[in-house]
């Protein structure tokens, strides 16, 4: 193997989960479409299975039971004694783990797409766990080659303190998708169009690589993040400001020092500070009012990925 290129193993097994939050739509409505006739999604040599996560939470169309089944997959949780008494969400972790998994095993699927919504302007996004991952870099350059002129960004979530224990993460290559902006508990055609496309392109990626396609080295523009931010607070904790105009809605968009972020009641502007240009993402999300994130700061940074062929090749 040479310092610029990498032989990986072909793909063999492929998940696509959808209603891993049971509120959003996009994915509940194409996995649930898909395990009916999953024509469109079978590709030659693949086992690709859909699979509906949060049942229950689907059912009530709400974004969990009781906890956030997309924050528990890591080994504490994963490794708990069941019982009737853990959270519905930990017990359906340990049986996703068990279906897909094990996690950190030569035994788990090799690739998770793990379809959601957002309430916020993001438009097409793939989500990216591991900067250093040659094989996810060069799918999401297809991705995001293959959907132009229609823009796709790329956030990438490594992150020393921030640990996020995604359901995906069980795969060898999790892979997070991210469209909107959808509220809760809708579905739009156009939102729906362009997830569909993402899968497809996706689904195209591994198998041209398993037929043994060669990609050359790649690079790709991601936003890394950097901290989240929450809501201005009155000493109740409850929150005393909202996102200002002229940050709703621009997702991705350059944000300077001084800019305005937030507006209280009265009329006071609180600007963004530090000394440096953010790019702010996920802003005003309505699920993430409960965790206390206004919007997360991310930094401009580009990936470079070595080229990349099957290993039966």
């Amino acid at each position: 193997m040479t310092s610029c290129h990498v032989t990986e193993d072909p793909i063999k097994k492929v998940a696509i989960f959808g209603g891993t939050h049971g509120n959003e739509l996009t994915g509940v409505f194409l996995v649930k479409h898909w395990l009916e006739n999953g024509t469109e999604i079978q590709r030659t040599g693949l086992e690709v299975k859909p699979f509906i996560t949060n049942p229950r939470a689907v059912k009530k169309c709400t974004r969990y039971i009781d906890c956030d089944l997309n924050r528990v997959f890591d080994s504490e949780n994963l490794g708990k004694t069941m019982s009737k008494d853990l959270p519905y969400e930990v017990r359906r972790a340990q049986e996703i783990n068990h279906l897909f998994g094990p996690k950190d095993n030569e035994d788990s699927y090799d690739v998770i797409f793990d379809l959601h919504n957002t309430t916020s302007n993001m438009g097409c996004t793939l989500i990216l766990e591991d900067s250093k991952n040659d094989f996810l870099i060069q799918m999401f350059h297809y991705i995001k080659t293959s959907l132009a002129p229609l823009p796709c960004y790329i956030y990438l979530i490594e992150h020393p303190s921030l640990k996020y224990a995604t359901t995906r993460s069980i795969a060898k290559y999790p892979v997070g998708i991210e469209v909107g902006p959808q509220p809760q508990g809708v579905l739009r055609a156009d939102i729906l169009d362009q997830m569909r496309k993402m899968i497809k392109h996706a689904l195209d990626f591994i198998q041209n690589f398993n037929e043994g396609k060669e990609f050359p080295p790649c690079a790709i523009e991601v936003y890394k993040i950097m901290e989240k931010v929450d809501y201005p607070r009155n000493e109740n904790g409850d929150i005393a400001a909202i996102i200002h105009p002229n940050l709703q809605d621009q997702d991705w968009k350059p944000l300077h020092p001084g800019d305005p972020v937030f507006l209280t009641l009265d009329g006071q502007i609180i600007p963004l500070g530090g000394d440096g240009t953010v790019y702010p993402v996920f802003v005003n999300e309505a699920a993430y009012y409960e965790k206390r994130e206004a919007f997360a700061k991310t930094t401009k940074r580009t990936l470079n990925a070595k080229s990349i062929r099957s290993s039966l090749h």
